[in-house]
């Protein structure tokens, strides 16, 4: 079939329903929508927010921005996927960070929360995030009240002053381009669901505060006790 041709395509309703998922598993589907500099402490807190929800029998999964693009999964580098499809095709469908880059990684890891959460699965990204219309479109790929956008408030200085992959450095020295938050802008989230004081508090307390929101909100069961 050519390029000419109109496909049409249809939407297939599931034989089991979300809700039928949902009453099964004992709790409600959502996406929590970590965002914030790089090393603010993000996937940190997803892992341990993650590890408290697993403890107690939720369902939950972690979409971590370093395993999205690694290898050749979902978001890979265009160098990743040249090595198996070829040159064309690395260009055509591999993701770097310009700033379009960017909103189609977003994008799909958007699109593939919106699936975790209508599979009844608690769905918790661990992106940088750093553009608010990026960040919009996510949300308006899922239902309100299913984003719980989470900004992970770090001071850039903390940020730095921590730096576990070198990445600032490099950043500082002109090694990598367009790095947020030193030639490339973060825009601060302006109405998050939450906030987290990441520069002082620590991430064990941070978790806590997320976990408690799913509370508040009924996302799980009110009497939801996680493990330490």
């Amino acid at each position: 079939m050519t390029g000419d041709h109109h496909v049409e395509v249809h939407w297939h309703e599931h034989a089991v329903s979300r809700e039928e998922r949902e009453e099964f598993f004992g709790h409600r589907g959502c996406v929590i929508w970590f965002t914030g500099l790089s090393a603010s402490g993000k996937s940190t807190i997803a892992n341990l927010v993650d590890h408290k929800l697993h403890s107690t029998g939720v369902r939950s999964f972690v979409l971590d921005g370093d395993n999205v693009r690694h290898g050749h999964g979902l978001n890979a580098a265009p160098a990743g996927l040249k090595q198996r499809h070829g040159e064309d095709f690395g260009k055509r469908f591999g993701l770097g960070f310009s700033a379009q880059d960017r909103e189609e990684n977003i994008r799909r890891i958007g699109a593939v929360a919106r699936l975790f959460c209508d599979a009844g699965l608690i769905a918790v990204t661990a992106f940088i995030s750093p553009y608010r219309a990026d960040r919009a479109g996510a949300r308006a790929l899922i239902p309100a009240p299913d984003f719980i956008e989470v900004f992970v408030d770090a001071p850039l200085e903390v940020c730095e002053a921590r730096d576990p992959k070198g990445l600032y450095k490099k950043a500082r020295a002109g090694v990598i381009k367009g790095f947020t938050g030193i030639d490339d802008p973060y825009e601060r989230p302006e109405n998050p669901e939450l906030v987290l004081d990441a520069g002082t508090k620590s991430a064990e307390a941070l978790a806590d505060e997320v976990i408690e929101y799913l509370r508040a909100q009924g996302k799980i069961n009110p009497d939801f006790e996680p493990s330490s």
